[in-house]
């Protein structure tokens, strides 16, 4: 399981350096992908296959199952870290997340979520300027 936020960079190469907690986890691939809320995933590989075998089974003739599918895999880079626990980030999903030398990297379940500081700090005020708000949406999901 992924806990924890670490702030980290990107190197001139577009590598991020994986928190080293993680790296253990990471070691037989990853696959990097667009996140919801412009921030980035990296999935074990393990991971990104369960998910691949649940999308399988969306029926095609929804359009919401085929926009997922697309979002995700249609620009997923996969890799496997390097000696130094680096992953290398397209491009494009560095500019997608905008993404530029310093990033949060945070623990969140299953992936890793990558994020530029500022969205982070945005996102994550939201949530603490009105916690009642939010502790009623975890109501409705049936968390608290």
């Amino acid at each position: 399981m992924f806990l924890g936020r670490f702030e980290h960079t990107i190197d001139d190469k577009g590598r991020l350096t994986i928190p080293a907690k993680y790296r253990s986890s990471l070691s037989d691939g990853v696959v990097v992908t667009r996140g919801l809320d412009r921030c980035l995933y990296i999935y074990p590989q393990s991971e990104w296959e369960q998910l691949a075998e649940k999308t399988k089974r969306l029926p095609l003739t929804k359009t919401d199952a085929r926009e997922l599918v697309r979002f995700l895999f249609s620009v997923a880079s996969d890799c496997t870290p390097d000696h130094q626990g680096r992953v290398p980030i397209p491009g494009y999903l560095r500019e997608y997340a905008g993404l530029q030398d310093k990033v949060i990297v945070a623990g969140s379940q299953n992936h890793l979520e990558v994020w530029n500081p500022e969205n982070w700090r945005a996102d994550n005020s939201k949530l603490e300027q009105d916690p009642v708000t939010f502790a009623e949406k975890l109501g409705d999901l049936g968390i608290l």
